[in-house]
């Protein structure tokens, strides 16, 4: 692949909206956020080791997903040279930069799972 340019990639130009919907664009696929805090945590992995982590997700959806990732300057794929030869996919600076987003994520994730699981009061 070549060389990413210096501008990161946009979608919604000129819109009062377009802060929420940048991310909402490269955060809001299921996969993402859980593929970015994967990589948070573990640091580089290679794509068997990914898959691993992530439990559930198909080879074909992680792939599609790692590759959407990579254009949006999120990640980007190492070719170690091995033998044989070995593929990593590590967080970019954009990648890393997602921390607080995903630790609020995670935050109000187990905050709602809590309420969710807490039995309902009973009404007298």
């Amino acid at each position: 692949m070549g060389q990413p340019s210096s501008a990161l990639p946009t979608w919604c130009e000129g819109d009062n909206w377009c802060p929420m919907e940048s991310t909402a664009a490269i955060i809001g696929k299921k996969w993402h956020p859980v593929i970015v805090h994967t990589l948070l945590e573990n640091g580089p992995l290679g794509f068997n080791a990914l898959q691993r982590n992530l439990g559930s997700i198909s080879s074909k959806v992680l792939s599609e997903s790692l590759e959407d990732m990579e254009e949006k300057h999120l990640l980007e794929r190492r070719v170690i040279s091995e033998t044989p030869f070995r593929v990593e996919y590590a967080l970019t600076e954009h990648g890393e930069s997602l921390e607080p987003v995903i630790d609020a994520m995670t935050e109000w994730g187990e905050a709602y799972l809590e309420e969710a699981t807490e039995p309902a009061e009973s009404i007298v």
